[in-house]
């Protein structure tokens, strides 16, 4: 049998492991993104390491997430992150230039290389045939510095698609299609790769679509071959020479693989609070919206916005609906301008808010309470609008537009006329002023300050860990709690850099008295615990979930199981995180009870079992760590920056 797209390239960057299934490997990083919601620790990290230079093919530092300057803390970090990416030779996208993944994939995305970025969202690059992978803000951070990326090696999934789009349907409706059949976990420990005639009907802005969700399934990437498509693109962002052609075998094989026929898609909408709440447009059809939001990194693209405005044009937005269109880019928002589509939008009554993140992070647009907000976003979590008890949808660009005009979820079938026909430009504007390059000259460069605020704090670290556990539980939880619960965004995003702050809204918006239970647990000598149930840290990429609970005193995670990316970002803060080997298990534990791993780190070393004692109830439990050895070093040393210092940069 063939090889598949994703393995090749996976064994093109091999540095230690096999690419076998479920074995460890480690890989070398062509390309890094940080932003300033995760950046400003991750560069803080960097520079722990003592490396003079960033020693990645290309790395680049974004601002897109804490945009809105109300207060010092916001504009300090970001100049802060400009002083760090010119000292230490990164790219610096600056504030208004656009979010990450959008100008990422329009400007340094290229196929066959690795991309690890401290966003969740990264696998957007996998659009043009790239390993893009979301992690924490440390394991990037050591990337920077040279260092491998290590991964269990993920199942390779292939989606077989055929037939093209019928009218109305989008490439939002594929990826809202598998996660109605997959869920929300349906992904972990997989990489999805995308194959089969089907492609053909799909452009790089669709497939950016598809492979962003990708990481609401839970998946490890999702990748595309880079194919005429890919070139097409690449042409009219003026970098052609970026293109290598790079496909899958004809007969390559896959762990596992899904048939999707395109020309059966309907509009689909998912519905409050999870991406994969999924039911047919038609079925919700007549719901009142009191707010539409079209844009962020997953449809902020050009096409996703003509679209919208095209659908809108000559038409006015609902009274009782508040509208805003987020573009991805600059680049996206000259295009738009240039071709008629900011004309259309603010004619119809739609807001244009600023080439930032913005309200899919909840940070500003906030719905009015108990109100539904239809959005073209990517993720619904309950509370991460910043309304706890609004209801989010989400939808494709085109179920958005027709449903502003109607003040109610609509299924653009029911406009009664054809979808808007947007014909792609031969030429995107190549204006790069939104990028400022680093100092080249290392001599100079060494010179140059780094400037802090008083809201930057050093990135904490873990402690190694101690022969026995004695803990309580501080909180229980059910499933798939999502690092917006953990920590939430919004309103704290301008702590991200300062932990001691920050971990003051650890749980507020679950249970508000658990950051001073945990002090309390602590401070009196005993370990945090919590207690989770399945899918425990799914969502966002953000280490803070891991970080800023260890720095409260957590010391250990009991779950059914866990997200990847919460997992790792556990044990690079020494926190050890282990899963029940009989799920029912679960129920053996509640908030208060007394937790005893007696000789663990012995227990580490010996084997997967750890036996756990809840010495409230006098029961012992047997649980799993499924970590690797080095992993295991890891959490004995207290986190990956001591386990680091002792093996040299």
């Amino acid at each position: 049998m063939g090889e598949n797209l994703a393995r090749r390239i996976l064994r093109a960057h091999l540095v230690s492991g096999e690419t076998k299934a479920g074995e460890e490997i480690g890989i070398r990083i062509d390309q890094t993104l940080t932003q300033d919601a995760t950046g400003t620790m991750a560069w803080l990290q960097f520079e722990s390491m003592g490396v003079p230079r960033v020693r990645t093919e290309l790395s680049v530092s974004y601002v897109d997430h804490n945009t809105i300057q109300m207060g010092y803390e916001n504009p300090d970090d970001h100049r802060y992150l400009q002083s760090a990416a010119r000292k230490y030779g990164a790219f610096f996208s600056r504030p208004g230039n656009g979010i990450c993944h959008q100008v990422h994939l329009e400007q340094f995305a290229r196929p066959g290389r690795t991309l690890l970025g401290s966003d969740s969202h990264t696998p957007t690059c996998g659009a043009l045939g790239m390993i893009a992978i979301g992690a924490g803000g440390l394991d990037v951070a050591v990337a920077m510095g040279g260092g491998p990326f290590y991964l269990k090696m993920p199942a390779i999934v292939g989606v077989r698609l055929t037939g093209s789009l019928p009218p109305w349907a989008s490439a939002k409706d594929v990826i809202l299609e598998l996660l109605r059949r997959l869920t929300v976990r349906g992904g972990v420990g997989k990489i999805f790769e995308y194959f089969g005639p089907g492609l053909k009907s799909l452009d790089v802005f669709a497939r950016a679509t598809i492979a962003n969700m990708g990481a609401e399934l839970g998946a490890t990437t999702s990748v595309f071959p880079s194919d005429k498509a890919a070139r097409t693109f690449l042409r009219t962002q003026g970098r052609e020479g970026d293109f290598v052609p790079m496909e899958a075998d004809g007969d390559a094989a896959y762990d596992e693989t899904i048939d999707l026929d395109l020309s059966k898609l309907e509009p689909l909408v998912a519905c409050p609070h999870s991406p994969d709440n999924v039911r047919p447009v038609r079925e919700l059809a007549g719901t009142p919206v009191a707010q539409v939001c079209i844009g962020s990194c997953v449809n902020g693209s050009w096409r996703d916005l003509m679209v919208a405005a095209g659908i809108l044009r000559g038409g006015m937005v609902h009274p009782d609906v508040s509208m805003t269109v987020s573009p991805g880019s600059r680049r996206t928002l000259m295009m738009l301008a240039a071709s008629g589509g900011i004309e259309a939008l603010t004619a119809a009554g739609a807001r244009l808010l600023e080439c930032a993140c913005g309200p899919c992070i909840g940070m500003g647009q906030s719905p009015a309470s108990g109100s539904a907000s239809l959005r073209s976003f990517n993720r619904n979590f309950e509370g991460r609008s910043g309304t706890d008890d609004a209801a989010v949808y989400l939808a494709s660009p085109e179920v958005c537009a027709a449903s502003a005009l109607r003040g109610a979820i609509t299924d653009p079938r029911s406009l009664g006329k054809s979808p808007p026909r947007i014909r792609m430009p031969r030429r995107f504007s190549a204006d790069e002023s939104g990028i400022i390059p680093p100092e080249t000259d290392p001599v100079k460069a060494a010179s140059l300050p780094t400037i802090y605020g008083p809201n930057i704090k050093p990135a904490p670290k873990g402690s190694p860990m101690p022969d026995s556990i004695r803990g309580r539980v501080a909180i229980k939880l059910g499933d798939n709690i999502t690092t917006d619960h953990i920590m939430p965004a919004g309103e704290w995003l301008k702590y991200r850099s300062n932990v001691p702050k920050y971990s003051e809204a650890v749980f507020v918006r679950v249970d508000p008295s658990f950051p001073a239970k945990a002090r309390q647990i602590r401070d009196g000598g005993e370990a945090v615990v919590i207690v989770g149930g399945a899918n425990y840290g799914q969502g966002s990429s953000r280490e803070h979930a891991a970080m800023v609970p260890m720095f409260l005193g957590l010391k250990c995670v009991l779950a059914v199981s866990f997200a990847r990316i919460h997992r790792d970002n556990l044990v690079n803060f020494g926190v050890l995180p282990l899963t029940f080997a009989d799920p029912a298990d679960v129920s053996a534990f509640d908030p208060g009870d007394e937790i005893f791993l007696h000789d663990v780190r012995r227990e580490l070393l010996s084997g997967d079992s750890v036996a756990v004692m809840n010495s409230t109830k006098n029961r012992r439990i047997v649980c799993r760590h499924g970590l690797t050895g080095r992993q295991i070093e890891i959490v004995l040393a207290g986190g990956l920056l001591a386990w680091t210092a002792t093996r040299g940069a």
